[in-house]
């Protein structure tokens, strides 16, 4: 991935969760009160950080068969509420392992 890009998906993320937390404090004068409003806000700054870096998962090793390993071992270390450096290191180690074995 150039630099130009990386840049680019960088300032556009910033911009996103910039305006999904100032949206509410130009038109809400009042307290929000509506829990779904609310949860909605919350929320859509990581929805967009997730889409926008889930599909370079796949393309981070190399090999994608070794991502989906990674993944998929991540995916259920973080299911079974493992802290985030175990998570990583669960499937960073799968990753290598499994990249020795192709």
């Amino acid at each position: 991935m150039d630099l130009a890009k990386m840049a680019l998906m960088i300032i556009v993320m910033a911009v996103v969760t910039y305006l999904i937390r100032m949206i509410p404090l130009v038109f809400f004068r009042k307290k929000i009160t509506s829990r779904y409003v609310k949860s909605l806000l919350y929320y859509i700054p990581y929805a967009v950080l997730s889409a926008m870096t889930f599909p370079y998962i796949f393309y981070s090793t190399g090999n994608v068969w070794t991502a989906v390993i990674g993944t998929a071992v991540a995916l259920i270390a973080a299911t079974c509420r493992q802290s985030l450096i175990v998570v990583a290191i669960l499937s960073c180690i799968a990753v290598l392992v499994f990249g020795f074995i192709i």
